[in-house]
């Protein structure tokens, strides 16, 4: 198969849609030689929010350490080998086509999802390679996504929200025992949940597999010393160690919990504090993006992908220190139909801005129109457009270099602009 063979065969695969269960999955990796038994340490992912920048920051840590060091995310931006990657180097087209080419008829026969046959991919090339350690983010829950069949000796649950409900659960204790479920006999377990009806499912979880449970806030003081565009200073305080300083490439003290889990779980595996301070300053080296991330200036634009209201009050929360040093603000939004789009919005209203919705890359998508009429009944000037690159148009043309562009609200919407605009960060 060549590498785009391979697209054409795996992003089909979609039509299946999330099937929970772990049968296909197994039956996957046996074809591969049971890759998921070979992948290192592994540091296990799970959380409403917050999964990808812990897991951008610990790779980076472990990486600047110069252990060989897996990372394994979801979804990508522009092209499918972003999920993939060791020491931030994405995995080879021609090793995509490799793996899935031996794993086809099985995809085939078991009707598995893409998600799975990705993780299959994943794994496989990680095992191969020789990878020490792994650090593998969920697709979503826990208990019975596709990267549940690895026995993790660290699990991280960064934060607890109402999203994926219809496969979750209605309640916040429901969505907790799910994403708790990643927690194994004898790992060990960091979390910065606070919640107690979020986190009594995980300490429960936590003392069913005699997993020791260390907790962001209780067992380690962190604060924000300063918070500006795409610089966040923190101060950490271990019973090891103080970093005093440490900076991030960051917008938001919202972040400040999610690098706290990575030095945490960096200094329990013994991590020495200088490789802990560099790996997050470059935490960019991993492929990191999207979070707030500054991609132009003259107007500034930020792209970001919150995509529940949890997620979208810390961005906005986040930029609401620096919304009066610009004149407008403009926001597009594009959201997937299972979103809770009134809330976002009403979230978004607080930065007294104008909206762009538009579609998003996705069958998935709700209507722009839909989403505009959401914006009118809040009494928000709005403008429809079928796709996020007419949006974008419009935006340049309208927006002055003394306003601000929020793009927001899906990954898919993050990945159609990207490949848009250009790449090159301001």
């Amino acid at each position: 198969m060549t590498y785009q063979e391979v697209l054409d065969f795996l992003f089909p695969l979609h039509r299946f849609g999330m099937k929970p269960g772990l049968e296909r999955v197994l039956e996957l990796m046996e074809v591969l030689g049971s890759p998921q038994e070979r992948l290192g340490q592994v540091i296990h992912i799970a959380g409403t929010n917050g999964k990808g920048t812990v897991a951008a920051a610990t790779a980076s840590i472990f990486q600047t350490a110069g252990r060989k060091t897996a990372l394994y995310t979801s979804p990508h931006f522009v092209d499918f080998t972003e999920r993939i990657r060791i020491d931030g180097q994405q995995i080879p087209r021609e090793k995509v086509a490799y793996y899935c080419s031996k794993l086809r008829d099985s995809v085939i026969e078991k009707h598995a999802t893409f998600f799975e046959a990705t993780t299959a991919i994943a794994f496989a090339w990680f095992a191969d390679e020789g990878v020490e350690c792994s650090v593998i983010e969920t697709g979503m829950g826990g208990r019975l996504d596709a990267t549940n069949i690895v026995q993790s000796d660290y699990a991280v649950i960064t934060s607890i929200g109402l999203d994926h409900t219809t496969w979750l659960g209605s309640t916040i204790a429901d969505i907790a025992a799910e994403k708790a479920a990643i927690i194994k006999k004898g790992c060990r377990v960091f979390t910065a949940v606070e919640n107690p009806d979020a986190f009594q499912p995980i300490a429960r979880q936590a003392a069913m597999c005699d997993a020791p449970i260390f907790i962001a806030g209780r067992d380690v003081a962190c604060s924000v010393v300063k918070a500006e565009e795409m610089m966040l200073e923190i101060g950490i305080r271990t019973a090891r160690h103080d970093y005093n300083a440490l900076k991030a490439p960051l917008t938001g003290s919202f972040h400040a919990a999610n690098l706290t889990l990575a030095v945490m779980l960096a200094e329990d595996v013994g991590i020495a504090p200088g490789d802990i301070q560099i790996g997050i300053e470059q935490l960019n080296q991993t492929g990191y993006r999207g979070r707030l991330e500054r991609i132009g200036k003259s107007p500034t634009l930020f792209l970001d992908v919150s995509h529940n209201p949890d997620g979208m009050r810390e961005t906005v929360n986040a930029l609401m220190p620096f919304r009066n040093t610009y004149m407008d603000v403009y926001i597009m939004l594009g959201l997937a139909s299972d979103k809770d789009a009134l809330s976002i919005v009403r979230e978004l209203c607080r930065l007294g801005g104008s909206f762009v919705t538009v579609g998003i890359p996705s069958e998935r998508s709700i209507s722009p129109d839909d989403l505009g009429a959401i914006c009118r009944n809040e009494k928000v000037p709005v403008v429809v457009f079928d796709s996020g690159k007419e949006g974008l148009h419009y935006l340049r043309e309208k927006a002055k270099p003394e306003d601000m562009v929020l793009v927001t609200g899906s990954f898919y919407l993050a990945g159609d602009i990207i490949s848009q605009y250009d790449k090159a960060i301001c």
